[in-house]
C-alpha cells in the first residue's frame, strides 16, 4: 500500500484526475478528451498510465463507450473530492483577498429546519455579514452522496443510512419526532386521543418511497392493521403536503412534529392526538472523517449545537406529538 502512496504522489498529475471525470460525464474516450481539449490518443495514454498507478483497471470497455467499474467508480468519488476542494482552496483565497466571507453549504432534513438550523443561522448570519450560505433540504441518504462529492461542508442529518456509516464523523444533537397533521378545518374529531382506524375514511398525502416518513407510515398503518390506501398521493415536498391540506378537508399527512408546529401556531395546520408506535430518529452533525472543514464549517457546528441544546425542551424530546396540541393549560 504504501508502495503505491509513494507512486501516487510522486507521479498522479491533477490532468490526470480531471480526465476521471471527464469520462465519467461522457460516454467515450474521444468526447471526454474533446471536452478536456486533449487528443484521443493523448487521453489514452493518461489513462493507462493512472491505471498502472493503482495496479488495476478502471474502466469496462464495449461498444457503447467505457463504463467505471468498481475500482473506476471509487477513484473517480476520490477525484471528484480533490477538485471540490481544489476549487473551495481557490476560492477561499479570493475571498480573503476581497475580503469577502467565503461560502459554506449545508445539507438538513425537513425535521431539523425549525427549531435547529433557522436560529444557527440567525446568529451565523448576524457574526458573518457576508457569508454565502446555501441550504439543501433533502433525504440524509441523498444529502451523504453530495457531501462524499464535496458538494456540501456538513450535513444535519444520520450517517446510519450510509452503507460505509464510520466513514462520517457524527454527533447526534435531536430526535425527529413525528405528528399526524390535517387542514386546520379539516373534519376530523377534536377528540383527547386518536387512532390511526379513526382517520380511515380520509385520503393520505404519503412521501415518496425514498423517504423515511414513506416506511413509517407503511409501518405505523401495518401495526394498526391496515395499508397506505391505493388512492394516496405521493410527493417530496412538505410545502405541496401543507398547501393540500389546506384546500381539502378530507385529507390527512405526516410531518416532523418542528414543521407542524410551525403551521400550527399560524392557524394552517391541525395536529391530531395520534401516538405513533415507532421509535423516533436521532439525527445530528455529519462530517466527512478525516476532512478539512473551514472556519465557517467549525463556527456553524458550534453555533448547531448551542442550537440544539439551549432551550427547556431539546430538539425533539418531551411532550409527544399528540399531547403538545391538545394538552390541558395548567
Amino acid at each position: 500500500m504504501k508502495a503505491t502512496l509513494d507512486v501516487l504522489m510522486s507521479r498522479l498529475r491533477m490532468k490526470q484526475l480531471q480526465l476521471l471525470i471527464a469520462l465519467d460525464d461522457h460516454p467515450s474516450l474521444h468526447q471526454a478528451a474533446s471536452a478536456m481539449a486533449m487528443t484521443q490518443s493523448a487521453a489514452s495514454k493518461a489513462l493507462q498510465e493512472l491505471e498502472g498507478m493503482l495496479e488495476a483497471p478502471l474502466f469496462e470497455r464495449s461498444k457503447r463507450g467505457m463504463r467505471p467499474n468498481p475500482f473506476g467508480h471509487c477513484v473517480i468519488r476520490y477525484a471528484r473530492l480533490l477538485a471540490a476542494d481544489l476549487a473551495a482552496l481557490c476560492q477561499d483565497m479570493a475571498e480573503i483577498r476581497s475580503g469577502s466571507g467565503g461560502r459554506l453549504a449545508i445539507g438538513v432534513i425537513m425535521g431539523a429546519v425549525p427549531d435547529v438550523l433557522v436560529p444557527a443561522l440567525e446568529r451565523m448570519q448576524a457574526e458573518q455579514a457576508n457569508l454565502a450560505i446555501e441550504i439543501v433540504e433533502d433525504t440524509s441518504l441523498r444529502m451523504l452522496g453530495m457531501l462524499d462529492d464535496g458538494h456540501l461542508d456538513l450535513v444535519i442529518g444520520r450517517a446510519l443510512v450510509s452503507d460505509e456509516p464510520a466513514k462520517y464523523h457524527y454527533e447526534a444533537i435531536g430526535d425527529e419526532l413525528i405528528s399526524v397533521v390535517v387542514g386546520y378545518g379539516h373534519a376530523a374529531p377534536r377528540a383527547r386521543e386518536l387512532s390511526l382506524r379513526d382517520l380511515a375514511g380520509y385520503r393520505w398525502i404519503t412521501y415518496a418511497g425514498h423517504m423515511p416518513m414513506h416506511a413509517l407510515l407503511e409501518r405505523e398503518l401495518d401495526l394498526a392493521g391496515m395499508r397506505i390506501p391505493a388512492n394516496a398521493m405521493s410527493t417530496s415536498s412538505a410545502f405541496v403536503t401543507v398547501a393540500m391540506l389546506q384546500r381539502n378537508a378530507r385529507l390527512v399527512s405526516l410531518l416532523p412534529t418542528s414543521v407542524a408546529e410551525l403551521f400550527s401556531r399560524q392557524k394552517m395546520l391541525r395536529i391530531l392526538p395520534v401516538r405513533l408506535q415507532s421509535r423516533q430518529q436521532t439525527f445530528g452533525i455529519v462530517t466527512r472523517r478525516g476532512g478539512t472543514l473551514s472556519a465557517a464549517a467549525r463556527q456553524m457546528i458550534g453555533l448547531l449545537q448551542a442550537s440544539a441544546g439551549n432551550g427547556a425542551e431539546p430538539a425533539g424530546r418531551g411532550i409527544p406529538p399528540g399531547d403538545r396540541q391538545f394538552k390541558k393549560p395548567q
